[in-house]
């Protein structure tokens, strides 16, 4: 997948980055840099795209 590709992400969180980007671009921060930081906590909340499997340990738990 090359980087930068959104397609693994689920729709779900498609919609979570474009509002986060709103936000950002509300407050004045440039396209660019919105769209980047909306990925990046999109990606820490949910620890990136699509995930299989049952069992999988909740995102950003560690044991």
């Amino acid at each position: 997948m090359p980087q930068g590709d959104k397609s693994s992400y689920t729709d779900k969180q498609k919609r979570e980055a474009r509002h986060i980007e709103q936000g950002y671009e509300q407050r004045g921060v440039g396209k660019n840099e919105a769209e980047r930081r909306a990925w990046a906590t999109v990606n820490k909340e949910s620890g990136g795209g699509r995930k299989s499997g049952s069992g999988r340990k909740a995102a950003g738990r560690s044991s």
